[in-house]
Parts: structure tokens; C-alpha cells; sequence
């Protein structure tokens, strides 16, 4: 593959897919700022490793993977275990959800455990299977669930008094 075709196709994959997976590094991360690290730093990975990845087709399941792995190895930097900020900034609304509605959903995600949200999020909002959350994680199968379930109900516990208010 040229240097120009390799350019091309990568750069269609990002046009493409750029708007989706901002929104999944601010679900793993829960800041627009470190989002846009977190997906700079994924697609400049992905770049590195285009010509293998698009031969096995695997460019979003990698970008994700990504994501995840650095947004957990930022996580564990020092400075980044205070939580200083209470409220979320201003989100767009895209689609149906009206956006008191996504703001409520983001907060909530925020609030849970980290580990939690990422299964959430991959899980629920992304639609990964059981197996597929646990090989990007780097968990066992049992541990999705039980991260899932405990997630969900922490969700509705917090959204369905508002949903019904």
C-alpha cells in the first residue's frame, strides 16, 4: 500500500468515525478535554499500526481498546485522582435524547465506580458483547456481569425518580 492510499483510507476511517468515538472517550473519561487526549493519543496509535489493523479489519475494536488502556493508565497517574469539577460541561444534543436528558446520564456515569462505567459503557451503550468487554478490559466474563449489573442499577436507581418526577 502507498504512502498516499494508506493516508487516504485512514483518513476516511477518521472522518467517519471521529464524531463516535469522541463521545466514547468522554464516556470512559467524563471530560471533553481529556476526551480529545484520549482520542488523539488512540488515533495516533492507530496510525502507527494502519496497514496491519486495516488488514484484519479491526480498526474500531482497536481504537477502542485504546482508549480504554489509556485512559486507565492515565487514571493512575497522581494527579489525576482528584475529582475537582461537580458539574459537566454543556453537551450538544444529538439524536432524540434531549440534552437534560444526556446530562443526567453523563453525571450518573460519572458517579459510578470507574471500572463500572467503562463496562457500562462498552457493554450497554456500545453493545459489546459479555466476552468482548472482558477482552478489552483485561477482566474475566463473571466480572462484566457483575460490574454491568451493579452499574445498571446504580443508573436506574439515580435516573427513574427523575424519569417519573
Amino acid at each position: 500500500m502507498r504512502s498516499t492510499d494508506r493516508d487516504a483510507a485512514f483518513s476516511e476511517f477518521v472522518a467517519a468515525r471521529q464524531a463516535r468515538l469522541r463521545r466514547i472517550a468522554y464516556a470512559l473519561c467524563g471530560d471533553w478535554h481529556r476526551a480529545d487526549d484520549l482520542l488523539q493519543t488512540a488515533l495516533t496509535k492507530l496510525y502507527v499500526a494502519w496497514p496491519r489493523i486495516r488488514h484484519e479489519g479491526n480498526e474500531e475494536a482497536y481504537v477502542r481498546q485504546i482508549m480504554v488502556r489509556a485512559n486507565i493508565d492515565e487514571s493512575r497517574r497522581p494527579w489525576r485522582r482528584e475529582r475537582p469539577s461537580e458539574h459537566l460541561p454543556e453537551v450538544a444534543a444529538h439524536g432524540p435524547t434531549s440534552t437534560e436528558e444526556r446530562s443526567a446520564l453523563f453525571e450518573a456515569l460519572q458517579a459510578l465506580p470507574e471500572q463500572q462505567r467503562k463496562v457500562v459503557v462498552l457493554r450497554h451503550w456500545l453493545g459489546l458483547s459479555v466476552r468482548e468487554t472482558a477482552a478489552e478490559l483485561g477482566i474475566v466474563e463473571g466480572t462484566v456481569k457483575s460490574h454491568s449489573s451493579r452499574g445498571l442499577a446504580a443508573l436506574e436507581a439515580v435516573l427513574a425518580p427523575q424519569r417519573y418526577a
